[in-house]
């Protein structure tokens, strides 16, 4: 009898420990998508322009010296020169040269200028052409706007405007290996490139249903993505907007480990090692019985 319920209580112990230590990751992305098949790129993402995004615009144009004022680079520069004095030389012959060697320098250098704030009011102020309505409209648009009237008002005679946004950042939490605020220079991020500057989903997290919170209009709008489908390139989520909450959900095994008892995995060290030194005098015992020594 007492052999059985040893036996028994083996049984039991190993079919536990299976239940603690087995269980299925679902580990893949696009796992429904045939190997070398074909994609449509999702083309109706356009971003726009919302209150308290920092945007960088450069004017360029073949009379480098007209757009001076309309750039921070190149305005600040410029300022700087002037306030040098050259003597014997009161018509600027030495400064002009070096106006132009520091314009040459600055173009297109973008990293240590403050850019334009837009107001809660979703204005900017641009220099000459003072505060323009900005918010609600696309970053392509913005540079149109800002080209004509640079051109009609008789500013600059071949405009070309640069836009970009400064403060581009997501913020990415959940079952990522590093959490963190993700930050990208232009307007367009994937949820896979965040995710890979975050060191990739862990083992416990949830590829099928992560979760994107998202500001559109004063609103948070919450949506999910499926990453193990093939649809997911379709979704609304695929590109990250600025300002973007990503969130992986743990899967159901770390759910139940965290209300676990931290101990569970001490107890069933000491239960497998118990359970060994039993198992091994049982055998010692039947050995001997067999040989008569008992």
């Amino acid at each position: 009898m007492f052999i059985r319920i040893i036996k028994l209580f083996s049984v039991s112990l190993a079919i536990i420990m299976a239940m603690v230590s087995c269980h299925t990751r679902e580990v893949a992305y696009l796992s429904d998508a045939t190997r070398d098949s074909m994609q449509n790129i999702l083309s109706t993402y356009t971003a726009t322009i919302l209150p308290g995004d920092q945007l960088y615009i450069y004017v360029s144009s073949e009379t480098p010296e007209s757009v001076i004022p309309f750039n921070q680079e190149t305005h600040r520069f410029a300022i700087d020169v002037n306030s040098q004095k050259v003597p014997g030389n009161s018509q600027g012959g030495v400064i002009s040269q070096q106006k132009a060697a520091l314009i040459e320098k600055s173009q297109h250098v973008s990293a240590d200028v403050s850019g334009y704030f837009v107001s809660e009011q979703g204005t900017i102020q641009f220099p000459v052409l003072g505060d323009i309505d900005v918010v609600g409209i696309t970053y392509d648009s913005l540079s149109h706007y800002l080209e004509d009237r640079l051109r009609n008002e008789g500013y600059v005679i071949d405009p070309q405007v640069t836009i970009r946004l400064k403060n581009f950042r997501v913020t990415v939490v959940g079952e990522v290996r590093v959490p963190r605020q993700v930050f990208a220079d232009g307007t367009r991020l994937t949820i896979f490139e965040a995710l890979a500057i975050c060191g990739d989903i862990t083992d416990q997290g949830l590829r099928n249903n992560v979760t994107v919170v998202r500001t559109e209009g004063g609103n948070y709008e919450i949506g999910e993505i499926d990453l193990t489908k093939r649809e997911m390139l379709e979704s609304p989520y695929y590109y990250l907007h600025n300002n973007d909450i990503v969130y992986v959900e743990p899967n159901r095994r770390k759910k139940i480990d965290s209300d676990r008892d931290p101990n569970t995995p001490k107890y069933i060290s000491i239960a497998v090692s118990t359970w060994s030194i039993i198992n091994s005098n049982i055998r010692r015992v039947q050995v001997n019985r067999r040989r008569g020594v008992y």
